[in-house]
């Protein structure tokens, strides 16, 4: 929870300076986001490469669980479509691109505000830092209601980093290992589905 007050925090920061013109432009020095987001999936790449245990842990699933990230993308997508039909004035393509973030605000923003603009890279900021403070706050609710298995396919891509404590605490120790697989695999989704639906 803390992690995501802090990102929004910065977030509003960033408004204020960029409306107060007290920094200058970094659309004026290039592709900026763009290499700002190379830089952040180099680093994460990098994690990922050193941890060599996380991947062998991945072997120890139930075969049957490891559906569970496919589960998340289709019933997402699924339900961004359906919710799309509230919104007239925004297309398909253009709620899927926000809904394909799955939580990962900080690569899915980038790309949408690229290809679509800085409006709709905003509601994308905000629907997937939304989605991460509903799993914080809602999981105890999420697990009692609908099963150990749900604050995990809330959580989306979170569930390998910020979400992972409470789901550990709610869902019980014997659901890490799920959740690792699931925001890694998830996580891997995000820029190919995000950067397909901003194209069409």
């Amino acid at each position: 929870m803390k992690g995501s007050l802090i990102i929004v925090g910065f977030f509003v920061l960033g408004i204020v300076c960029g409306l107060m013109h007290w920094l200058p432009d970094l659309n004026a020095y290039g592709n900026m986001s763009f290499l700002t987001l190379c830089g952040l999936l180099f680093c994460v790449g990098i994690t990922v490469g050193n941890n060599t245990e996380l991947l062998k842990s991945f072997k120890q699933l139930d075969p049957r669980l490891m559906l569970l990230p496919l589960m998340t993308i289709v019933g997402t997508l699924v339900a961004t479509a359906i919710a799309t039909l509230g919104m007239p004035g925004r297309s398909l393509t253009d709620c899927l691109a926000v809904g394909s973030g799955f939580g990962y605000y900080s690569l899915s923003s980038i790309l949408i505000t690229q290809y679509r603009g800085p409006e709709l890279g905003t509601i994308a900021l905000l629907a997937n830092i939304i989605r991460e403070v509903f799993t914080l706050l809602g999981a105890p609710l999420l697990v009692r209601y609908f099963g150990p298995l749900s604050p995990i396919s809330c959580g989306g891509a979170t569930t390998m980093d910020t979400t992972l404590p409470i789901i550990t605490r709610c869902s019980g120790e014997n659901f890490v290992i799920l959740s690792l697989f699931h925001g890694f695999l998830v996580d891997f989704s995000v820029p190919f589905l995000v950067s397909f639906f901003c194209t069409l």
